[in-house]
């Protein structure tokens, strides 16, 4: 049953720009969109899931999705948004970077139903390197002129914005390499649409003309908005750079962290765009919001949602829990449930001090572990004190004086939590 995506991506505010006559195309019956990605990382980030959960969208709306990378674009560098030229990857490269690609866009397409709108993904290297220069100039470059292509935004701006260097003939050709894949998939796999953000209509547009010109065919365009956050700062970044969906680059812990700190505005706006919740359920939650602000509940939702589809069910719980043990009242038992990675994420950028693993296995006092051995306190006169004004805890646990420090303390065989009072901690490694 085909439902009406447009109308669904209207409402999520995920509709930026469709060519006339798109909304009807795709209610007459099942139609398959393209959605290119750019393989240059062996991982995507999350400033890429606008153009995945269109794909998702138009999957669940009944269409059939197409995941393009773009191994041979990815060769070249899309000059869109740019203002320098990329580094250029191997083939064997490409290769790998597409099936780390594929199994990440898995999490939110099915590539295996069996049903007739299952996704396939497809390499535009594939077609591209059995095509010459000369035929390509002779059977594309022939179809759009020189004028057509520099009255895109992408190359108005690239060639007239100060302190740039120009642009090369590579990079002014990619909107001719990207025309072709489409009126290629228009052509053998009958795609009429391609989807993508804002950025991307110059694109987008040269291969419908292409179509239009060479397979006197009918192709259309849709596009989302480029995602921003409310305070003007750069969506999808944090201090430590990108927010990865690949686990080994941005942990789980770290990816809910980023959801869990949004703003309240900018929640109320992703959770519409970057979940599947339906409408009446998002309408409810941002009522309930409204209403106790301090609950965080759009953001706690948010963050689970993102994170399940992203990671899975365990990985989420681990975070919820990594997150209670920085900010709530947890125990020993809490810390020995994260994993070291974790373990390290929730505590970075705290003191640490390294100490011999024969200290820890014949006892470590509590002034050798606050100031003798550690440095985290400046003495031992003021370690005695604060181990008297019972301020010391260790693994949240509060300690005296006599305590001392044992194998039994070591969370993954390595770590020893200590806090002076609420604001202070301080971490001992064992080496």
């Amino acid at each position: 049953m085909i439902k009406n995506l447009v109308e669904e991506l209207r409402w999520r505010g995920m509709l930026h720009d469709a060519m006339p006559g798109t909304e009807e195309h795709l209610n007459e019956k099942m139609r398959s969109a393209y959605v290119g990605f750019d393989p240059t990382a062996d991982s995507l980030h999350i400033g890429n899931l606008v153009p995945i959960m269109l794909l998702a969208h138009l999957q669940r709306s009944g269409h059939k999705p197409i995941a393009l990378v773009g191994g041979a674009t990815g060769m070249i560098g899309d000059p869109s948004g740019k203002s320098s030229e990329r580094n250029l990857l191997d083939e064997e490269t490409l290769r790998h970077n597409q099936e780390c690609v594929k199994n990440q866009l898995s999490q939110f397409l099915d590539f295996k139903s069996g049903k007739e709108n299952d996704a396939v993904m497809v390499n535009n290297y594939d077609w591209m390197k059995e095509i010459s220069f000369l035929e390509f100039i002779r059977d594309v470059g022939k179809h759009i002129t020189v004028n057509y292509m520099m009255a895109k935004d992408s190359v108005k701006n690239r060639i007239s914005g100060e302190g740039t260097e120009g642009m090369s003939f590579t990079e002014f050709t990619y909107q001719l390499v990207q025309g072709y894949d489409f009126y290629h998939l228009f052509d053998k796999m009958d795609c009429t649409l391609q989807m993508g953000g804002s950025d991307q209509w110059g694109n987008i547009t040269t291969g419908t003309e292409l179509v239009r010109r060479k397979a006197a065919g009918k192709a259309f365009a849709l596009t989302c908005p480029l995602i921003t956050k409310s305070d003007g700062s750069k969506f999808g970044k944090s201090e430590g750079g990108n927010i990865w969906l690949d686990a080994k680059r941005t942990s789980p812990y770290k990816f809910y962290q980023y959801w869990l700190n949004t703003s309240d505005e900018d929640a109320e706006k992703y959770i519409k765009i970057f979940t599947f919740l339906d409408k009446e359920e998002i309408e409810g939650l941002i009522a309930e919001h409204k209403e106790a602000p301090h609950m965080r509940k759009l953001q706690k939702r948010l963050a689970k949602e993102v994170t399940i589809t992203v990671h899975n069910e365990e990985e989420y719980e681990n975070a919820v829990t990594a997150s209670e043990v920085l900010f709530g009242k947890s125990t020993a038992d809490d810390f020995r449930k994260l994993n070291e990675s974790t373990f390290l994420d929730v505590f970075e950028g705290v003191p640490q001090a390294e100490v011999e693993k024969t200290e820890i296995e014949n006892g470590l006092d509590m002034i050798g572990a606050l100031a003798a051995k550690t440095g985290f306190l400046n003495s031992n006169g003021e370690a005695r004190r604060a181990l008297k004004e019972n301020s010391v805890s260790v693994n949240k646990e509060k300690v005296k004086e006599d305590y001392t420090i044992t194998s039994s303390d070591l969370i993954n065989d390595k770590y020893v939590i200590l806090n002076k009072g609420k604001k202070n901690t301080y971490i001992i490694r064992v080496v």
